[in-house]
């Protein structure tokens, strides 16, 4: 009896308990309390008033129908219609659109919210700069490493908006006619609207202030007999009008006075350490925005860690429950649960592969199609750059990714420049070396450093990298692809990482090397690589798409036309993994442009399916 009474005691206080922390949340938790039930523990125990309270338990009731909040009389509640897992440019999109379309619309991000206020003064303030809350460091600018890639990314508020180099294009046409998306639709027809419609909602605009490093790359151009193929950048910036001076605060100059007041851009350079002058058009400002105006609510610094269909309902036709954590805590986490009607998972490609996998392998999301992870791209991209270390002029003003030139119909170059002071890049860089591969490569590497001691010197020298530096990143629209899947390397016993798989990615792009080591020995300057390129031969990224691909049915992608995830009622994935294929370009307006298409095949709220 005093065990029997002992586990009636632990009930009620965890009822109690139970109740208290789930009372925010509108459950009311209790419990039923009859005196004594009939089991074996209370079998040798008499009397009449024992018999007269005591329950006796039947296989009758072994019978009884399980509680459904599928009832009528039991109407289940949401948190949220729906929740959107990242703020970049799918979230952001998303979010608006649903809030538009009358959904309460909640947006999870891990990262923090920045403005001019507390931005890094610049990416030496790794605190404040690099995403690695582990180690405290709670910036903006994460950095991802792969076997086969080294993944730079946006975390923030606003996703890579915040530190992206504000280059806005639309990619060439063929590229639709290429992977799994290839004649799911018109694309071609399909598409402009979805463009037209992103670029003004990002205030697209040519670039008005060319500096110097677009200067010296029209001249290189010339040089190489590439002149007709310069072309100015297309920024989403808030440039001054004609006559004005810059830095000049304007009411919102794009939404009828329903956005933010602005500022005009000043030429610092600075877009890939965060705008500290209110010029560049992140999405904060624009889609997001909006969004929080329309009643979305964006949650900073929060993490999702599981999303499970309610009611053990298979394909979620009953909404889920999406668990979060603080993103930025060791200890208290502060992990809560949210109900919702459906899921848009906007998290980038890497986040968004990395917790579907994750999902997928808990038994959270059974469903999702084993095609996850394949068909990982990486734009086909490499960084070089040139280096004039005995220049007065620097090469920082400007837009950061302000002019380009096209060398051939695959391959584009883009000019990208960091603000004064901002140096922390020439860690990453060393002196270009021979398009040969492997250990050849190397040696050529350590041969060029040795014959040319004075250039070495110069060109690793970080300190005034970024005033002295004109940054190539050189895209091509050819098809290279990765697979990523989640499982325990060698390395890491403690649990499972995303790891990449597949034919290593080619890190020598020959038309970029070219017209670097041309244009440097034209100019006088130091040709320049990745140091991951030519040590390690490992391919480097600012734009790692692909990975959850469009296609006809599960056996072939991850998303159908319509982004909606198969299996599964209610999810969507909106952001670049669902990309198909190499854009040539920097993929963010086409990123806008598909999540615009994704929110136009959404129903309003209340309309029929």
């Amino acid at each position: 009896m005093a065990i029997y009474s002992a586990c009636k005691v632990w009930v009620r206080g965890f009822t109690e308990a139970l109740n208290l922390e789930w009372e925010s949340e509108g459950i009311h938790v209790c419990s039923v309390m009859p005196s004594l039930v009939k089991t074996p523990v209370t079998q040798d125990v008499s009397g009449k008033l024992v018999e007269s309270f005591r329950i006796h338990l039947t296989r009758h009731y072994a019978h009884l129908p399980p509680i459904s909040l599928n009832n009528p009389s039991m109407s289940m509640t949401f948190d949220f219609d729906f929740i959107v897992i990242g703020s970049g440019f799918g979230g952001s999109v998303s979010a608006l659109r649903l809030a538009e379309k009358g959904y309460s619309v909640g947006v999870m991000e891990m990262g923090r919210r920045w403005g001019p206020e507390n931005l890094p003064k610049n990416n030496w303030d790794v605190r404040r700069y690099i995403w690695r809350p582990g180690l405290k460091m709670l910036g903006f600018f994460n950095i991802r490493f792969f076997r086969h890639v080294l993944v730079l990314t946006g975390n923030a508020v606003g996703g890579g908006s915040i530190t992206y180099a504000n280059a806005l294009f639309t990619p060439p046409e063929k590229v639709w006619d290429e992977g799994s998306w290839a004649g799911l639709k018109d694309w071609k027809a399909v598409m402009p609207q979805h463009f037209a419609t992103a670029e003004h909602m990002l205030g697209v605009t040519e670039v008005k202030i060319l500096g110097e490093a677009d200067r010296r790359l029209k001249k290189m151009a010339d040089l190489q007999g590439l002149g007709a193929n310069y072309y100015v950048g297309r920024a989403a910036t808030f440039f001054a009008p004609d006559g004005e001076p810059v830095g000049k605060s304007y009411p919102d100059p794009y939404f009828g006075g329903e956005g933010p007041d602005r500022s005009t851009c000043v030429g610092c350079g600075g877009c890939m350490v965060g705008c500290r002058y209110d010029a560049k058009n992140t999405l904060d400002k624009n889609y997001l925005y909006l969004a929080e105006k329309k009643g979305t609510k964006v949650f900073a610094e929060t993490r999702v860690v599981d999303v499970r269909p309610l009611n053990d309902q298979i394909e979620g036709r009953d909404g889920y429950a999406v668990t979060v954590e603080r993103s930025t805590s060791w200890f208290r986490r502060q992990r809560r649960v949210y109900r919702c009607r459906g899921v848009v998972f906007a998290a980038s490609s890497l986040g968004t592969i990395e917790l579907l996998f994750k999902l997928k392998h808990r038994g959270s999301l059974p469903n999702i199609s084993n095609e996850l992870g394949k068909g990982v791209r990486t734009n086909a991209e490499s960084v070089v750059g040139i280096r004039f270390p005995a220049g007065d002029i620097s090469m920082s003003s400007g837009v950061a990714g302000g002019s380009g030139v096209y060398f051939d119909e695959h391959t584009n170059i883009q000019a990208v420049r960091y603000p004064e002071g901002s140096d922390a890049m020439g860690l990453m860089m060393t002196m270009l070396s021979s398009p040969r591969a492997g250990m050849a490569r190397l040696l050529t590497w350590v041969l060029t450093l040795l014959t040319h001691p004075r250039s070495a010197a110069r060109a690793h020298n970080p300190f005034g990298f970024a005033r002295q530096t004109v940054l190539l990143n050189v895209m091509q629209a050819i098809d290279t692809s990765i697979t990523l899947r989640l499982k325990r390397p060698w390395y890491w016993p403690f649990g499972k990482l995303l790891c990449s798989e597949g034919e290593p990615i080619p890190t020598f792009i020959p038309e970029g090397n070219e017209f670097a080591q041309k244009g440097a020995k034209a100019l006088g300057g130091i040709p320049m690589a990745m140091m991951g390129e030519v040590l390690f031969n490992i391919a480097s990224t600012a734009h790692c798409i692909g990975g959850c691909a469009m296609a006809a049915t599960p056996e072939h992608g991850v998303i159908d036309q319509q982004h909606r995830l198969f299996g599964y009622q209610n999810l969507l994935v909106c952001d670049g993994s669902v990309l198909c294929a190499n854009l040539g370009v920097n993929p963010s307006l086409t990123i806008t442009a598909l999540a615009e298409h994704a929110m136009s095949c959404v129903p309003p709220n209340g309309a029929k399916e």
